[in-house]
């Protein structure tokens, strides 16, 4: 069922494409005029990782559009895009964060603006060239820049430019005009942030940097370029610093951990050696989020770690082999380290050596497009860079930036977005829901996911004010769940206060229980099916996991067959890029219990919701341009949200 479809292209002029900035928009109401909810009641829908042609990659590979253009397009506004079509989402974002890269600010279109008798260095000279052929030669000077950035092989004068600290504060600070201008508390929040692009030899170790506060402290620092560092440690120091210096408050969102081989989520310390307990807290304490689901991929689980899961892998082709730049290949050793799942048990085997987790992060989505165009819609997806935006041929083109594999541009996904559940739309109440990690990441559908755990929960909650009950006798995603009250040190439950002999209520010992609601996409499919995904230490000390299916479509005709539950069908219909809602369920709500509980077992709970299937964008442009594409090319999939985990941790 499509949504919305882009419109027909415009073809603009080059200063058409540069215009469209707004005058300074009228003072708005004040955060702190804006009322906050008792409890967070509504959830707020944004994108923490969005470039513009002030990104040294997206002005490179073709980008025109800056920062207004990207605030103005996540507003709900018609931008035209860099190739002249014109450009809208269905419905407009409640935040954005603009995250351009620290490293060479503003640096290719400084080298595609100088006058070309002053660039001494004959690569560069030969960027500037192609940049100036027009967006193809565009693309592949930023091909040939990004190779020899893997290679550590940038011309000197590109990494230590005369000026370039002077450009890049200026260019920080045009953006943070821009910031603040279309920030309008309780209506829509702009962020200040950029990314601090970490990534030795291709291995994507990126973060994005994101201020909770406004000009006034924003101002007094500038990004700072990661180019050939290794480690996090130096973005961890700034970050510190700043808060020290200003009392402001900052935090990293690590993405593309399916890129990294190995390298985001590891047992050790960088470089080796066991972790330490600062170290692990350090992390856990500065990046509270994870970025799970983005254009370049998805890295919650992957077959080859999750092979009991016949829903794992999403989004995992084209991704898997290599890392960022294609210049390395992915070892199967390498690849616990590059996903979320394995993460978050990762993160309890490092607990239980240290007393410490530096995984217990939450997730959310985002797009990390390069165009300024935050769209994660299939039917109205812009592509990774100007090079996909619409046209007959993106499908198939190759995406090859280093030697060993090409990627496709199918091999993109049209993911996603950051659902954040906060008291209002304001800078300080998202942030602070991200810090507390009550978030979750969907890949493009605006599914509303609540998540809650407890211990005496029943099913008349579920009649009356079951969010109440869940902030109020429960914690919600991205909590930790406290041992029972009645259960001692060792594991063991006591008998409740109040107990007599064979009248003790069932809420006086575990398991703990779980609330969970999941409602569609008002605007897109209904649901398959709700799981739980359930890691934990066994007794010998091993990570382990295990996917439950707690509430489904149809329960009276579906019923497991061997533990497995029959898939929900398929009404998609490839001719015309549609589906039919006659299948799946608007809404899906329970009360889970897990009865495999063990109180002395340390364990994390995260939901993944399902779609039934859908069409993916190549099956969109299958039918716009007429296209007969390979028979594997992804055309549908289903679609799916994933909350924040809970964490158990005994007494």
């Amino acid at each position: 069922m499509a949504r919305t479809t882009m419109g027909m292209a415009v073809l603009l002029g080059a200063a058409a494409l540069l215009a469209g900035c707004e005058a300074a928009k009228p003072a708005g109401p004040k955060a702190e005029d804006v009322p906050l909810s008792a409890f967070p009641e509504r959830v707020y829908w944004g994108d923490t990782h969005l470039h513009t042609s002030n990104s040294v990659d997206a002005f490179g590979l073709g980008v025109r559009l800056g920062p207004e253009d990207a605030l103005r397009f996540a507003r709900g506004e018609t931008v035209t895009a860099t190739t002249g079509m014109q450009a809208k989402l269905a419905r407009p974002l409640d935040f954005l964060v603009v995250s351009d890269h620290a490293e060479g600010l503003g640096a290719t279109k400084a080298l595609y603006d100088a006058p070309r008798l002053l660039i001494r260095d004959e690569r560069m000279r030969r960027w500037h060239d192609m940049m100036h052929e027009g967006p193809a030669g565009s693309q592949r000077a930023m091909i040939e820049i990004l190779a020899a950035r893997g290679r550590n092989d940038l011309p000197e004068a590109m990494l230590n430019p005369d000026g370039a600290a002077e450009r890049t504060k200026s260019v920080w600070n045009a953006n943070i005009d821009a910031v603040e201008r279309y920030n309008e508390p309780g209506r829509f929040t702009a962020f200040h942030g950029f990314e601090y692009t970490l990534m030795q030899g291709g291995n994507n170790l990126h973060r994005n940097i994101i201020f909770r506060d406004g000009e006034d402290k924003v101002r007094t620092v500038v990004p700072i370029d990661p180019t050939y560092k290794a480690t996090p440690d130096e973005i961890w120091n700034y970050m510190e610093a700043y808060e020290k210096a200003t009392g402001g408050r900052v935090l990293a969102i690590p993405h593309n951990s399916n890129l990294s081989n190995g390298l985001m989520f590891e047992l050790t310390m960088p470089g080796g050696g066991p972790m330490t307990a600062a170290y692990a807290r350090r992390r856990a304490r500065l990046e509270p989020v994870v970025e799970i689901t983005q254009i370049k991929g998805d890295s919650e689980a992957h077959p080859f770690l999750s092979p009991n899961d016949e829903l794992a892998g999403y989004g995992v082709a084209g991704w898997e082999l290599n890392n960022l730049l294609s210049n390395q290949p992915t070892q199967p050793g390498m690849r616990a380290g590059n996903y979320v799942r394995e993460a978050l048990k990762r993160g309890l085997l490092i607990e239980a050596q240290t007393g410490a987790n530096p995984y217990k992060f939450g997730v959310i989505g985002s797009t990390d497009s390069h165009t300024s165009l935050a769209t994660a819609d299939e039917d109205n997806f812009f592509g990774k860079h100007s090079g996909n935006e619409p046209r007959a041929g993106r499908a198939m083109a190759p995406q090859n930036i280093g030697t060993r594999v090409e990627r496709f541009g199918w091999h993109y996904l049209a993911s996603g977005y950051a659902a954040v559940w906060a008291r209002a739309n304001t800078r300080a109440a998202i942030f602070d829901a991200m810090a507390r990690r009550e978030v979750y990441g969907t890949t493009g559908p605006r599914m509303t996911l609540r998540l809650f755990a407890g211990w005496d929960f029943t099913p008349a909650d579920l009649k009356g004010d079951w969010v109440r009950a869940g902030y109020t006798r429960g914690v919600p995603m991205g909590g930790e769940l406290a041992p029972h009250p009645n259960q001692k040190s060792g594991g063991e439950l006591a008998p409740h206060p109040n107990h007599k002999p064979g009248g003790e209520p069932k809420s006086a010992k575990g398991p703990p229980r779980f609330i969970i609601s999941a409602l569609k996409d008002p605007q897109g499919a209904n649901l398959d099916r709700v799981q739980v995904v359930k890691g934990w230490i066994d007794g010998a000390g091993k990570a382990q996991e295990h996917v439950y299916d707690v509430a489904w479509s149809s329960p009276e005709t579906r019923k497991p067959v061997a533990g497995k539950l029959p898939p929900v069908g398929d009404t998609v219909d490839l001719a015309t890029a549609t589906y039919r809602n006659s299948i799946g369920a608007p809404a899906l709500t329970t009360l889970w219990t897990d009865s495999d509980f063990d109180p002395a077992t340390r364990a994390f709970y995260y939901v993944r919701v399902l779609e039934i299937p859908t069409p993916t964008w190549p099956a969109f442009d299958a039918v716009r341009y007429k296209l007969k594409l390979p028979a594997d090319v992804r055309l549908k999939a289903q679609e799916r949200a994933y909350s924040s985990p809970i964490w158990y941790t005994p007494a």
